[in-house]
């Protein structure tokens, strides 16, 4: 996934006399932590008078927010980097100004790095230190070559702006907030323990206070985010302990808050009191993303997952029983090295067992750093295009399925924008699907009881019940 986000002007700062007006143009690579650091690090630099440009040939100041997850997209970054450089040369021949930076994962995993294999490059900035970007952009532009990348020893998020209001009512109905940062698992193939760091959970009213100014802008539906979401602790208002289940409870007091939503969760953490919510919350979508990247229980074992397949599926079972209307998501792994064909077929065997509304399902990406770029046995990358091939097909028929599904259903779709054609709206299903509808530009922000005519491949179709 890659977004532009822009940033919104802010008064008084950006007509102030003593603040030039700037433009910034922030391109955004990854998931959807990525989008929200993009937002906060947007609210931090328009106090310091950046606004919005669509067009990076505009732009004084342009962002890049990498990740690192796979390969191609760190390469996709550098390749971005390449064109900018030639931007930024046409520029200063013009007398004007461009300042580069790299914010994100890969910023994080290849540090000064960046600054010798991209020399345009002016700043360079990890996502534990991004609430240091407006001073870092000061830096760079007195000519200072800025390399941000320690672990902060400070909350970041303490440090940042709250949401402003207006800016949440452009961006939108629904909301991403981060709860959770890091993750302490040290899965064999992933990165994000070297580039996020230990697991860090922030504080109920640090989140409460977020939450309750995004609906005070307009927000209807807040997604909660973390790479691992469902280790988050905390104490509550009463004291307590507290695990994710009793904050998702806590947020579903906030009036005006219609729905709520969390990911990407990891089953070993998924309680008695998460599972409970999604039997007794109106507001909790029944909608759960729960990777299980494979249904080999000798490769769950290489990936360090600590988890075996008949393990997930008696999870699965429960969840279900506690909400029979859930749809699950997934992410699988294909090609991990020593994966034989039995342990593929181990693997679509789950898939078929559990039935997915949704998944996303990846050849393996060796990572440098990481403990699977040292295993034996990797596997041909011919043998993993056929089998990811082979997945895609069944996920992909699943997804069709359960789409199919839902035609005929009365449903509560929230609509959040407007749609490709005129007088179209388009919403989300509780199960995260996108609909389409005849409706009101006025309408966004509803929620409004639908009736579901047609699954198309991506979408679905409905009219209005009443």
């Amino acid at each position: 996934m890659t977004q532009e986000t822009a940033l919104l002007p802010t008064s008084p700062v950006a007509g102030d006399d003593h603040v030039p007006l700037r433009k910034v143009f922030v391109k955004t690579y990854g998931c959807q932590m990525n989008v929200y650091d993009s937002d906060r690090m947007s609210d931090a630099l328009a106090r310091d008078g950046y606004v919005a440009t669509d067009a990076v040939e505009d732009a004084d100041f342009v962002l890049l927010n990498t990740c690192h997850i796979r390969e191609k997209a760190a390469e996709k970054v550098y390749s971005e980097l390449g064109r900018l450089r030639e931007l930024k040369k046409a520029r200063a021949s013009e007398g004007r100004e461009m300042v580069i930076g790299v914010a994100g994962c890969v910023a994080q995993a290849e540090g000064d790095e960046i600054l010798r294999r991209a020399p345009a490059v002016d700043l360079v900035i990890g996502p534990q230190t991004y609430h240091r970007l407006p001073e870092a952009l000061k830096r760079a532009r007195r000519g200072e070559r800025v390399v941000e990348t320690d672990y902060a020893i400070e909350d970041k998020f303490e440090h940042l702006p709250a949401p402003d209001r207006a800016k949440t009512r452009a961006r939108g109905v629904t909301a991403f907030l981060t709860v959770q940062e890091g993750c302490d698992k040290f899965c064999t193939f992933c990165v994000v323990p070297y580039t996020r760091g230990a697991e860090v959970s922030r504080p109920v009213a640090q989140i409460l206070a977020e939450a309750e100014k995004l609906v005070e802008g307009g927000v209807r539906e807040i997604t909660l985010l973390g790479q691992n979401v469902n280790a988050w602790h905390g104490t509550g208002p009463d004291g307590r302990d507290c695990g994710l289940g009793d904050l998702l409870r806590h947020l579903g007091e906030i009036d005006g808050l219609a729905r709520l939503r969390y990911t990407t969760s990891h089953p070993r953490d998924m309680d008695d009191s998460l599972i409970e919510a999604h039997r007794s919350m109106a507001k909790l979508m029944p909608y759960l993303h729960l990777p299980v990247q494979s249904g080999s229980d000798r490769i769950l074992k290489a990936m360090n997952r600590r988890h075996t397949a008949a393990e997930y599926l008696a999870l699965i079972d429960r969840i279900r029983a506690a909400q029979p209307d859930l749809a699950l998501s997934g992410d699988f792994i294909v090609g991990f090295p020593g994966e034989t064909e039995e342990d593929f077929e181990d693997t679509m065997r789950l898939v078929e067992s559990v039935g997915y509304a949704q998944a996303f399902s990846f050849k393996y990406s060796s990572r440098p750093g990481t403990p699977g770029a040292e295993l034996t046995g990797q596997v041909a990358e011919d043998v993993k295009a056929k089998r990811l091939e082979r997945l895609l097909n069944l996920l992909t028929r699943q997804q069709r399925e359960f789409a199919a599904s839902c035609v005929g259903r009365e449903i509560d779709v929230l609509l959040e924008k407007p749609g490709r054609l005129a007088g179209q709206l388009v919403g989300r299903s509780p199960w995260l699907q996108p609909v389409n509808i005849d409706a009101k530009q006025s309408q966004i922000g509803d929620i409004i009881r639908v009736r579901i005519t047609k699954a198309g491949p991506n979408s679905l179709f409905a009219e209005m019940v009443g």
